[in-house]
C-alpha cells in the first residue's frame, strides 16, 4: 500500500506533452505508481487540480535564509522543491575566515548577517553537509567565481598570476568533487568583474571537465549587453563548458525591444553546437544591493576601502560624475536615473523613512542632491542596503521566456523591509499572467520550462518529471486560480491556488498550510 494517492489530477508531467488524467501513488519518497485503483494510507482528492513536478528555481539567493529559516515558506508556498544557490559569483563557500568576514558585510543586503548565526563551514562540502541537517526544499550549489578570486587574488583589479590561477582551479575542482554543479560569476560585482575573458575560460575548462555548467551574471545588462552576452558565448565555446545565462534579459532604455537580437545570437551559437540555456523572472524591475551601482575602481580593495573613498570629498565627486554622467560599469554602462532606483531594505531604523521610495523622490523631499543622499546612505549602512532597479521591458521579458532554452529563476532576495515580490511570487506569476491571462505559454509548456528543462540542465535523472521511480517532488495547483499575491508594497504574501506541495514525498504545504516539515537536502553532482 502506498503512503499517499493523489486521485484524478490533470498531470502536466514536465516534458511538454499534452496533460492527461491518472492517479499517482507516493511511497517512501518516490512516485511509486501512475494509473488507476491505487491503494494508499492517505487519499487526496485532486480532481480539478493540475499535478506537476515541483518547480526548480534556477537562480536563488537563499544561501543563508534556507538555514536561518529552514521551513522556507517563501519558496515552498509557491511550489518550489529545488533551488540553485551560490549565484552571481558571490556566496559563502569555499572561504577562509578573512574572506567569510568580508562576505558577511558585502552580502548583508542580499542575505542579512543574522546575529548569533553558526558559521560552521568553510568548504563547499561542509556547506552541503550543513544543508543536510534539515531544510524544507532541495538545494544545489554553484561555486562562486568572485569568492574564488577573493581567496586567491584578493580585491586587486589586475590579472591573476599563474600561481593564483592554480589556486583557483584547485579550489574549484575540489568544490566540484564535493558536489557543486558548476560555477557562477557576477561580472558587474567586485572582485569577480576583475577577471578577464582568458581567466574565465581557464576556470570554465575545469568546470566542463567535471561535467558542470557555467552560470554568469555577465558584464552588462545595459549599454554593452549584446557584447557581454557574446563574450559569455565565446567563453563557452573556447572552454567546452555548457552555458546557463543567469536572469537573461535586456534592460534599461538602450535595450528596449532588443530581445530578438539576443535570441538570434543564442540561436546561432546553439545551431553551431553550443550547449546553452537561460533563466528569467517574470517581472520588470531587478534587485541588488545598493552599492552595486558604484564603479569597479571605487570598490577595489574591499568594502572598507570603498567606504574610505566615499568619505573623501574629491573622490566622491569623481564617483558622482561617473555614475550620473558617464555610466559606471557597476550600473551597466548607463548613466543612473535616480528615479528608477528604489531603496527597499535598510539595516538601521533611522533610515527606514527611505524604504519604498526612489532615491530621487527621497532626495527631493529632504532637499538634497540624489547622489549625496546615495553616498551618505551607503556610508551610514556600511554598504548593507538593497534596492530595486525599475529598468525592464515587457516585450523583452515575453520574447525571452518563449525561447526553447528558457527556464525559471526567481533571483529572489528574502531580506529587507520590502524585498522584490519575485521571492514569493515568481512561479505562480508565470501561470497567472503568462499562461492564463496573456497566453504567452501553454500550461504544458510553462510546466516544462519550470521543471523538466531545468532538471535537464542540472543533469538530474530522478527529478523534474512526473514519472514512476522519480523523487516525489510534486505540486498540485488550481490552474484557474493560481496567482502571485505578493506585491511591491506587501511582498511577503503566500501564493493563491497551490493547496499541496510535496518534497521527497513529504507534504510541506498541506491543504494550503505549511506543515513545517524539513524533508529537503543538498543535491550533489556526480562529476
Amino acid at each position: 500500500m502506498d503512503d499517499v494517492v493523489l486521485r484524478g489530477p490533470l498531470i502536466a508531467d514536465g516534458t511538454g506533452a499534452a496533460a492527461y488524467r491518472a492517479d499517482v501513488g507516493i511511497k517512501d519518497g518516490v512516485i511509486s505508481s501512475i494509473g488507476e485503483s491505487i491503494s494508499a494510507t492517505r487519499s487526496i482528492d485532486a480532481d480539478g487540480l493540475v499535478l506537476a513536478p515541483g518547480f526548480i528555481d534556477m537562480h536563488s539567493h537563499s544561501d543563508l535564509r534556507i538555514l536561518a529559516e529552514p521551513d522556507h515558506l517563501a519558496k515552498v508556498s509557491q511550489g518550489v522543491t529545488t533551488e540553485v544557490l551560490g549565484q552571481d559569483g558571490l556566496s559563502y563557500a569555499p572561504v577562509n575566515d578573512e574572506v567569510l568576514a568580508t562576505l558577511r558585510g558585502q552580502l548583508a543586503g542580499w542575505n542579512d548577517d543574522p546575529p548569533g548565526f553558526d558559521w560552521n563551514w568553510r568548504s563547499v562540502g561542509q556547506y552541503l553537509d550543513r544543508l543536510d541537517q534539515g531544510i524544507a526544499v532541495n538545494a544545489a550549489y554553484l561555486v562562486p567565481q568572485g569568492t574564488l578570486r577573493m581567496l586567491a587574488v584578493g580585491w586587486e583589479d589586475r590579472a591573476a598570476t599563474d600561481a593564483e590561477m592554480l589556486v583557483m582551479k584547485n579550489k574549484l575542482a575540489k568544490s566540484l568533487v564535493e558536489g557543486a554543479f558548476g560555477m557562477s560569476s557576477g561580472l558587474t560585482y567586485t572582485p569577480g568583474m576583475y577577471a578577464d575573458t582568458s581567466e574565465l575560460v581557464q576556470l570554465c575548462e575545469v568546470v566542463g571537465n567535471y561535467g558542470g555548467f557555467y552560470s554568469p551574471h555577465h558584464r552588462s545588462y545595459g549599454a554593452g549587453a549584446l557584447e557581454a552576452y557574446a563574450e559569455m558565448v565565446d567563453v563557452s565555446k573556447r572552454s567546452g563548458c555548457p552555458l546557463h545565462l543567469a536572469h537573461a534579459t535586456m534592460n534599461f532604455p538602450v535595450n528596449k525591444g532588443k530581445a530578438p537580437e539576443l535570441l538570434a545570437l543564442l540561436d546561432d551559437a546553439i545551431a553551431g553546437g553550443a550547449d546553452i540555456s537561460l533563466d528569467t523572472y517574470p517581472y520588470l524591475p531587478g534587485a541588488t544591493y545598493l552599492s552595486a551601482l558604484l564603479p569597479s575602481w571605487a570598490t577595489e580593495g574591499g568594502p572598507d576601502s570603498a567606504l574610505a573613498r566615499l568619505s573623501d570629498v574629491d573622490t566622491r565627486e569623481r564617483i558622482r560624475e561617473e555614475i550620473e554622467e558617464t555610466g559606471s560599469d557597476g550600473c551597466h554602462g548607463v548613466p543612473v536615473d535616480w528615479d528608477s532606483i528604489e531603496i527597499n531594505g535598510v539595516r538601521n531604523d533611522r533610515n527606514a523613512h527611505l524604504v519604498g521610495a526612489s532615491v530621487y523622490s527621497s532626495a527631493l523631499r529632504l532637499g538634497r542632491a540624489p547622489a549625496d543622499l546615495y553616498f551618505d546612505v551607503l556610508v551610514d549602512e556600511r554598504m548593507g542596503t538593497s534596492c530595486l532597479m525599475h529598468v525592464g521591458h515587457e516585450e523583452n521579458v515575453q520574447a525571452i521566456m518563449k525561447h526553447p532554452a528558457h527556464t525559471g529563476g526567481s533571483d529572489g532576495l528574502l531580506v529587507g523591509d520590502r524585498p522584490h515580490p519575485r521571492a514569493w511570487g515568481t512561479f505562480p506569476r508565470y501561470f497567472a499572467r503568462y499562461v492564463r491571462e496573456l497566453g504567452v505559454l501553454s500550461l504544458e509548456e510553462c510546466v516544462e520550462h519550470l521543471t523538466g528543462r531545468a532538471a535537464k540542465r542540472l543533469r538530474l535523472t530522478d527529478r523534474g518529471l512526473v514519472r514512476e521511480g522519480y523523487a516525489a517532488d510534486l505540486v498540485l495547483f488550481d490552474a484557474s486560480n493560481i496567482a502571485d499575491t505578493a506585491t511591491f508594497d506587501e511582498p511577503r504574501q503566500q501564493a493563491a491556488g497551490i493547496p499541496y506541495v510535496f518534497c521527497n514525498g513529504v507534504t510541506v504545504i498541506d491543504d494550503g498550510t505549511a506543515t513545517g516539515s524539513l524533508p529537503g537536502h543538498s543535491l550533489r553532482s556526480r562529476p
